[in-house]
């Protein structure tokens, strides 16, 4: 693939990935454009510092809700690619402001492709949906009760016989359960209707969890990993965080660029395409496993009060679940085996290591009102274009760690 001399224009430039993925195209030899909402106070946005891009891009000022600004950003810009990456994607966010996340993700989407068709382009565009439009999957029997008993109804159903729906394909039914997930199926649908009504050259990416130096502090790895330096450095004495039940595929920003490139030269157009590194680990294994590579030996794990004791939660394995092999902890391995459970009653956990007794405290406020249990791709779809995942999950957690180590030091 080459992007040498292409016009780029990226939405979402200022934010975690489409700073990397600017980055990535300068090296590359394109022209890199860049949607900019105006700032008041004139200063670098901060991905863009850190990315040391900021004279090696054409910004181009613009509100993804403002059509007018984006008929203007493809006048200036002339795409041969446009990657859409500008949203509200904060989950949380959008429970608190559901209005302002359908205003930025959906009408935004709207807008942008409207404008596209309107100026007649033929850029193709890239669309960045999100695992989270999966949003319910079933995992086993006994979830599937749980979920039936908490919501009463669960569309679309399993079918007969069915008894999961891991690992996730692009085919798996829609269940999202958070408006930010809802804006973005909105988008993914609209963006391939563009396709079908219009002929534009449009090719959907749902990306799972991508993380990886820079990613926003209020992220779930961004909070593990910086709260652990903290540790490190004495200037906290535990670790606060919600669900440490919850799996999800966590993929390396470096090798979700590399899907967004293929997909902009290799896929179908008007198609949809997983990217995500097809392992499933929970966050209470991102938070042990941020511990060892900040240093700590971790030798058990205990609730408050002493029960739910495992010693050596740590210890790996790439026992097969799903039918797929992965790496994973003993602590995936018991929880994916409903073998043990945390809830907001045990109050938090007791890491034993090393260093002495480190507290992982939960934290009610940090619960969703609705959780995605578990998030696991199958990404062989976009294999067949020549997609690899090259880095593990310490990779992405020792690339967290340097950069609150670096920040620290500032």
């Amino acid at each position: 693939m080459t992007f040498k001399d292409k016009n780029i224009l990226i939405t979402g430039i200022s934010g975690f990935v489409g700073a990397y993925l600017a980055e990535r195209l300068i090296k590359e030899e394109a022209n890199v454009y860049g949607l900019l909402r105006r700032r008041t106070d004139g200063t670098v946005p901060s991905n863009i510092s850190f990315h040391k891009i900021e004279n090696d891009i054409t910004t181009i000022t613009g509100d993804l809700t403002d059509i007018t600004s984006i008929a203007n950003a493809i006048d200036k810009s002339e795409p041969d690619y446009v990657f859409h990456l500008g949203a509200q994607s904060f989950v949380p966010q959008s429970f608190n402001n559901p209005t302002e996340t359908e205003e930025i993700n959906s009408k935004g989407t709207n807008n942008l492709l409207e404008a596209m068709r309107m100026k007649d382009s033929d850029a193709r565009m890239v669309f960045a949906g999100s695992s989270e439009e999966y949003g319910l999957v079933i995992s086993s029997n006994k979830q599937y009760q749980q979920v039936l008993n908490q919501y009463k109804t669960i569309f679309p159903d399993l079918e007969e016989g069915q008894t999961h729906e891991l690992p996730i394909s692009e085919t798996n039914p829609l269940r999202p359960m958070s408006p930010y997930a809802i804006s973005k199926v909105y988008g993914d649908y609209l963006t391939r209707n563009y396709y079908h009504s219009y002929g534009l050259e449009t090719v959907v990416s749902r990306a799972f969890n991508h993380e990886g130096a820079g990613r926003g502090k209020m992220f779930v790895t961004s909070v593990v990993t910086n709260q652990v330096m903290q540790l490190k450095m004495g200037l906290t004495d535990k670790i606060t965080i919600g669900n440490v039940n919850a799996f999800r595929d966590w993929t390396h920003i470096d090798d979700i660029i590399n899907g967004y490139l293929l997909l902009a030269t290799k896929a179908n157009a008007g198609d949809v395409y997983n990217q995500g590194s097809m392992r499933t680990n929970s966050i209470l294994s991102y938070i042990l496993l941020s511990l060892e590579e900040a240093g700590y030996t971790v030798d058990s794990i205990s609730t408050y009060n002493d029960e739910k004791t495992i010693k050596e939660p740590t210890e790996m394995n790439n026992d097969k679940y799903y039918g797929v092999t992965f790496d994973k902890t003993k602590v995936d391995s018991m929880l994916l085996n409903d073998e043990i459970e945390y809830t907001i009653d045990d109050k938090g956990l007791k890491v034993d290591t090393n260093q002495g007794e480190v507290k992982v405290e939960f934290n009610p406020a940090r619960f969703r009102p609705a959780e995605v249990p578990i998030l696991f791709s199958n990404t062989e779809k976009i294999q067949k274009l020549g997609a690899k995942i090259e880095h593990s999950v310490s990779d992405i957690i020792k690339d967290q760690l340097n950069f609150y180590l670096n920040r620290k030091n500032q």
